[in-house]
């Protein structure tokens, strides 16, 4: 049995909420960005499906939005402590291109942080994950036919 992962730093390094070992993303980095949103249909490791149903991501925009806030009111705070705030001088507007700067620079980043937060929110831990990889995949298919026979 290898390291167990907090729920955080499972979070942060875009791992599976189930098992916290598997990659969300089939590309570890950002980089090429025209797949960095690619993931996983499964959890390689506990077979976690990672898009639980249709349109399940769309609810990260909110999460997005909400560490785009994070990280500008945490740019005010150090920019008010170590620089301070003037109309006189211009540093209102220093903050304001140095806040837009960073969050372009971290788009990227804050896009898959979301989505893994997001999903952390829906997907309980299971510390048996590993053993247990045929019951994500029954459950999934049970709650499909479920859905084929209402539909």
């Amino acid at each position: 049995m290898g390291k167990k992962r907090s729920m955080v730093s499972s979070m942060l390094s875009n791992k599976c909420p189930r098992c916290r070992e598997g990659d969300l993303y089939v590309q570890k980095g950002v980089f090429p960005l025209r797949r960095m949103m690619t993931m996983n249909e499964r959890c390689p490791v506990c077979g976690q499906k990672t898009e639980l149903e249709p349109g399940f991501y769309y609810g990260t925009g909110y999460v997005s939005y909400g560490l785009s806030v994070a990280l500008a009111v945490f740019n005010i705070v150090w920019y008010v402590v170590l620089i301070g705030f003037s109309w006189k001088d211009n540093s209102m507007w220093y903050y304001l291109g140095i806040t837009i700067a960073m969050l372009i620079i971290l788009q990227p980043l804050i896009m898959r942080l979301s989505r893994s937060l997001y999903i952390s929110f829906f997907v309980k831990f299971d510390p048996d994950a590993k053993d247990n990889v045929y019951g994500a995949v029954e459950e999934t298919n049970a709650v499909e036919e479920m859905e084929e026979v209402t539909v």
